[in-house]
């Protein structure tokens, strides 16, 4: 399957701008790279897995938990389906996917793939249609044993809710709100860096990622400074066509979407630092949304709180490290965090004090093979590498 999505790739990367408007190369390396990597990684972790082992005088067998419902978001739709399908493939389940009804064409490259690459029928499943009508029912299905669900907090206690009335498993990867904590070790060019790579975390996809890091924590002494940083930082993200190598920025994914984020903007009691709820000068047509930078807002006011899915930056000051850490856990979700710090091991003391599921410590690099997931209403369960396996594994103990 990886080998034939990549003899596909300019087609899906093509396909996938078209569907969503993220910059033509960062598509070719995440929206299509990420899954052809993912299933490219499925054959080492399943080499390492033990899927059968003796405990005193029992075999333990790990089998797959059956019938997987796959409902997949709109954000990052071919990344998210290779996410659950191919360690729910690899584990012996058979699937049935329901794509976003937003970006669904490269699933169907996907079931082409599939079956061109020989799998048989009934493995690999694929239903289109809305999460109200086609979701709810793939969730709801007594025929389906386990639901992985990649979407909002709302839709995600909705498919809970359904799959309980079945009493089947849920893995469920929700919203996110998540801090990026600089702490007050760093110089002035640290700082600055920081900084300019903070608005690069919030901003990735136009902010539509679940685990952006939108609230940016500094010390409050430095508030002035991180503020006319990331201003200045945030007018570089050009707005424009996703196929024009000059833009970083590209739309929204839809009408619907754009003006949910500009609500957001024009309720907020905030100080707009660059950006707001106005359409880009030049870009009256389409789904366009300047990439905005807000401060002057407490850690309780809805625009820290509620997730916006935009190109919007919340800046936060906080009064020493235990302030830091309240205002990073002080929402509902817990996804992703990041913590940035010229001692790296303070850095990771810190990081033991986030709620968070993964957590980037200064630089460090995206891992495929780490687990993905969260806490609180960001959801549970797990995903990527052998973590993302084991979700689709049942046991069974036999007592010889």
């Amino acid at each position: 399957a990886a080998g034939a999505l990549k003899e596909r790739a300019e087609e899906l990367a093509d396909m996938i701008v078209d569907e969503l408007g993220m910059p033509l190369p960062m598509t070719r390396l995440i929206q299509v790279g990420s899954p052809i990597r993912t299933f490219a990684s499925m054959p080492e972790v399943a080499a390492g897995m033990e899927f059968e082992e003796r405990l005193g005088g029992s075999v333990v067998y790990r089998d797959p938990i059956g019938v997987v419902g796959a409902i997949t978001p709109w954000n990052y739709p071919l990344h998210q389906i290779a996410a659950k399908v191919a360690p729910a493939l690899t584990a012996g389940c058979t699937v049935v996917v329901k794509p976003s009804e937003v970006t669904p064409l490269n699933a169907f490259v996907l079931a082409d793939v599939m079956h061109e690459v020989g799998f048989p029928p009934g493995v690999f499943n694929l239903v289109s249609g809305t999460g109200p009508e086609a979701g709810e029912a793939l969730a709801g299905h007594p025929l389906v044993d386990m639901v992985s669900f990649t979407g909002s907090t709302r839709a995600g206690r909705r498919v809970a809710e359904l799959a309980a009335a079945g009493v089947k498993r849920t893995a469920l990867e929700l919203g996110g709100k998540s801090p990026n904590v600089l702490l007050d070790d760093l110089d002035d060019a640290a700082f600055e860096d920081a900084v300019r790579k903070g608005v690069g975390a919030c901003f990735l996809n136009s902010g539509q990622t679940c685990s952006a890091l939108t609230r940016l924590l500094v010390p409050r002494e430095r508030l002035p400074e991180a503020e006319r940083i990331a201003a200045r930082e945030a007018e570089t993200y050009t707005v424009g066509d996703p196929r024009d190598p000059a833009t970083k920025l590209g739309p929204l994914v839809s009408a619907l979407q754009r003006e949910r984020v500009r609500d957001h903007l024009r309720a907020a009691e905030a100080t707009v630092l660059t950006g707001g709820p106005e359409a880009p000068g030049e870009h009256g047509r389409g789904f366009y949304v300047r990439p905005t930078v807000l401060s002057g807002v407490t850690p309780e006011s809805r625009i820290a709180q509620e997730e916006i899915f935009g190109p919007v930056l919340v800046i936060l000051p906080y009064d020493g490290e235990d302030d830091a850490v309240r205002i990073a856990n002080g929402t509902p979700y817990g996804l992703a965090a990041g913590v940035r710090a010229a001692d790296p091991g303070r850095a990771a003391t810190v990081a033991r004090r986030l709620r968070a599921g993964q957590i980037r410590i200064n630089d460090g690099a995206h891992n495929g093979l780490a687990p993905f997931g969260g806490f609180k209403q960001s959801g549970y369960g797990r995903e990527y590498g052998r973590f993302g396996l084991e979700e689709f594994l049942t046991t069974t103990s036999v007592q010889l």
